[in-house]
């Protein structure tokens, strides 16, 4: 693969910038097109799909974000002479050819090729057939700003493939595939994992869990708690799951205020068998299975423990180690509880919703990794790299 400078890298993106503002009334008007065809059943679905005037400002801006970055490729990472006079650098490198597999968000297409092509990566594009308008105007987007710049298209390309065509490409790809990134829940990810002959870096599921300490700032425990469900419904890191210590002061007027509390923004809520004993108008939890799902709606589930260690046993066995957070004052058990709780970010005192790339300082990405290897958490500019050694001899041959 060809490593492209920096400069005309950012040539393509200066161009790409100016091309969406362009066509943002042609965009926004594609879009209506999938939102006209869409069923509004799945509004966390729906509200991925949407693309308005503050979204194209934003695809915009996670280019300038993406460009105004040090390019990745061919950092040093270490560098060292060995007594044998070989000189051994380590420096990043591409991947090579990256597939992104996403559903509904066409900012994804945006994103996911940003970082592919900066990081200097070839990508496919595979979106669910209901933003296929959206995509397909911004695929033209990005093919005018690589062919403005002397480029081929080849870099970023769209997939119009169905599910079967899908699982052939996994399997018999008409060139080598490096590294595949599914975006979405355990059906799509065991698709690309059974299918797939090359690395697969899973963006998992959310099901995110906060634990309410029995020392916990009760003021502070409902803000988060009401941002953390509330403030986007359909983000992978919104909380699905409560666990409340019962050893808080006034705790069953305390469950009552936060039943109050969220009833109040219009959340559903499922309890225990324990809570089932205070908020006896709730609805009980269904079945364990309950306690494995991401919600993606206005739902909650609120449950009692009796200690930080099994709400942490909990967190471990039931969460999609995306997000977990725990309410409280004391720094110990916050330290233990961040140690001992197995997610790709972990808070004290503080909404899931910040495990963001843009929040956490990273800027633009192309997914939430849960996996460990080889990151774990947003996918930015600078996890899209691999590594490479050089070594520098002079007629070394090892005896």
């Amino acid at each position: 693969m060809e490593l492209l400078n920096s400069e005309l890298k950012n040539k393509v993106l200066d161009s790409m910038m100016k091309i969406i503002d362009r066509e943002r009334e042609n965009i926004i008007n594609e879009n209506k097109k999938d939102l006209e065809a869409f069923d509004r059943d799945d509004q966390a679905l729906y509200d991925r799909l949407v693309v308005n005037e503050a979204k194209v400002d934003g695809m915009i801006q996670a280019i300038k974000e993406v460009k105004d970055q040090e390019d990745p490729v061919g950092q040093l990472k270490s560098e060292i002479v060995l007594d044998s006079g070989l000189k051994v650098t380590n420096r990043t490198a591409p991947f090579g050819t990256i597939m992104i597999i996403y559903e509904s968000r066409p900012d994804v297409t945006i994103e996911a090729a940003v970082l592919a092509f900066k990081a200097n990566n070839k990508i496919f594009l595979k979106g669910g057939k209901e933003a296929y308008n959206s995509n397909v105007i911004l695929e033209k987007c990005w093919h005018e700003a690589l062919e403005d710049n002397g480029l081929s298209r080849d870099w970023i390309t769209l997939l119009h493939i169905n599910r079967q065509e899908t699982q052939e490409f996994l399997k018999n790809p008409p060139e080598q595939l490096d590294l595949i990134v599914p975006r979405g829940g355990e059906r799509l990810i065991q698709f690309v994992k059974e299918h797939s002959t090359c690395a697969v870096l899973v963006s998992g599921r959310g099901n995110n869990f906060l634990y309410v300490s029995e020392d916990a700032d009760w003021e502070k425990t409902l803000k988060v708690i009401v941002n953390a469900k509330t403030d986007k419904i359909s983000g992978c890191n919104a909380l699905d799951k409560v666990l409340i210590n019962k050893h808080i002061p006034n705790y069953e007027a305390k469950v009552k205020a936060l039943e109050e509390v969220l009833k109040a923004v219009n959340v559903d809520i499922l309890v225990d068998s324990s809570i089932k004993g205070i908020l006896s108008d709730a609805t009980e939890i269904p079945e364990e299975n309950t306690w494995y799902e991401e919600f993606l709606a206005l739902k909650i589930v609120l449950a009692e423990v009796d200690s930080l260690d099994q709400a942490i046993e909990m967190i471990n066995k039931y969460s999609g180690g995306h997000s977990a957070s725990i309410l409280t004052e004391d720094k110990v058990k916050a330290q233990k509880f961040m140690e001992q709780v197995d997610s790709a970010a972990v808070y004290h005192n503080a909404s899931t919703r910040f495990t963001d790339g843009g929040q956490m300082g990273v800027g633009a990405e192309l997914a939430i990794s849960t996996d460990k290897l080889h990151h774990r958490g947003p996918l930015g500019l600078k996890q899209l790299v691999t590594n490479k050694y050089y070594v520098f001899g002079d007629g070394h041959v090892r005896v």
